[in-house]
């Protein structure tokens, strides 16, 4: 007969927090350990006390506890708010806790933080201990987060692939130590994940399927790959090809977000619009080799196209701006912010065709005045949030002119513009919700 078991609360947590001490646990049922997170199993509590005295203790207590008189559901309800650690601890409580914390529904994620925890290991064994009822599969779980986890390497990433075929969202930010191979597995082995965040994983330079899996599936095997959301941010190292065999490889993408890719180019982007067609956000802030022959092939998306971040990229001019306005008419959200290549006439474009625009980031843009902001002002009337931080030309008067047509207006940056008080007093007299961002102390 298997004995039933559950990971540790030390499986979740470092050795400075309460229970351990210079690296060693102070529970007599756990291992030694010496620097490092550690991974335990330990045997359910037991079914009854069998000391008189401590049975009449615990008759006691269990009268005087009024969650013990909580139905099962109720319990499971509250545990579903817990993160992954405080559930294990739950779990050595006692019986009843132990069988209600272990409830399949509560597994459907797995959420892991912090720099020393031991990840490989840790998933190891929560792994292990949800396949107890599915042997070596964990049908239930749907997502896991380890983001933050520097120690997490490629064998954790590779239990995950073994065990998790059901697993729909990853996010593994800010793990460094794992490489292409890892992320190969992942893809592979789990068809349903659509969610995937590798962001600050500067190793990673590609998402495709492993050489077997490629092998067994047909020559159209790249649709294999159901991913819809992908964030490579500050994956330094991914250039042109990689992210050719991105978009051939994930033609489902609706959010890909590559902001400070610096080595990514407009040939990159010719491949992704090859592909992938029905992308509604897409950031390529700071990528500084990103210029208007880019913006054309970005446009190309259509109407499709909601979300578009071009932050500090040096090189997008005016006539960029053209061709997205011209194009993407249902653009919602735009961050121009440092393009300082944009003027007055860009500005004037955009409003006029993309009409539904709720979102606009152009500070930094010196060549910006109030001439941009009047035609903001006369198409733009459902803007919400406009960012004008560091615009040099912008003063008063062009303020008052967006105040007193865009009344839905909720935040307004200001910061370093020459800008008088009154001006911003009569924006938060025609706008009562918005939020003013300024430099100026003697408004308040």
């Amino acid at each position: 007969m298997r004995t039933l078991s559950t990971p540790s609360p030390a499986l979740i947590f470092p050795p400075t927090s309460p229970g351990f001490q210079n690296g060693r646990g102070s529970s007599t049922s756990s291992s030694s350990v010496t620097g490092e997170t550690v991974a335990m199993v330990h045997s359910p509590p037991p079914t009854r006390l069998t000391h008189p005295l401590i049975r009449l203790a615990a008759k006691q207590q269990k009268e005087q506890s009024h969650i013990d008189r909580l139905p099962d559901q109720s319990m499971i309800h509250i545990f579903s708010f817990l993160p992954t650690n405080q559930l294990c601890r739950c779990a050595r409580v006692c019986r009843r806790w132990y069988n209600l914390a272990w409830d399949p529904r509560l597994w459907r994620t797995i959420r892991l933080t912090g720099e020393t925890i031991n990840v490989d290991r840790a998933l190891k064994v929560l792994t292990r201990r949800l396949c107890q009822d599915t042997p070596n599969v964990c049908l239930m779980l749907e997502t896991v987060i380890v983001s933050g986890c520097r120690r997490l390497t490629d064998r954790g990433l590779y239990t995950i692939a073994q065990c998790c075929p059901e697993l729909r969202r990853l996010e593994v930010s800010g793990c460094y130590n794992i490489s292409n191979e890892a992320v190969f597995d992942v893809v592979s082995l789990c068809p349903n994940l659509e969610h995937l965040d590798v962001s600050g994983c500067s190793k990673v330079t590609c998402i495709s399927l492993t050489r077997e899996a490629s092998i067994k599936l047909s020559p159209l095997h790249g649709k294999q790959i159901s991913i819809r959301y992908l964030d490579m941010t500050d994956c330094f190292v991914l250039e042109d090809e990689g992210l050719h065999t991105i978009a051939a490889h994930c033609t489902q993408l609706t959010h890909l977000y590559l902001r400070r890719c610096v080595r990514i180019t407009d040939e990159g982007l010719r491949y992704l619009m090859i592909y992938c067609t029905s992308i509604k956000e897409l950031s390529v802030s700071d990528c500084r080799f990103v210029s208007d022959f880019g913006m054309r092939e970005i446009a190309k998306l259509e109407s499709r196209l909601r979300y578009l971040s071009i932050a500090h990229c040096g090189r997008i001019t005016d006539v960029g701006i053209r061709y997205i306005a011209k194009y993407c008419s249902k653009l919602r959200y735009l961050n121009a912010r440092g393009c300082e290549g944009i003027t007055d006439h860009g500005v004037e474009y955009l409003a006029k065709n993309c009409t539904k625009l709720k979102s606009l980031d152009i500070g930094k843009c010196p060549l910006v005045s109030d001439t941009g902001l009047e035609f903001l002002a006369l198409n733009c009337f459902n803007l919400k949030r406009l960012s004008l931080k560091s615009c040099e030309s912008i003063t008063g008067q062009g303020l008052q002119i967006v105040a007193a047509n865009c009344f839905d207006l909720q935040m307004l940056n200001v910061q370093d513009c020459d800008v008088s008080v009154d001006a911003l007093r009569f924006v938060k007299r025609h706008c009562k919700r918005c939020i003013i961002e300024h430099t100026n102390p003697a408004f308040f």
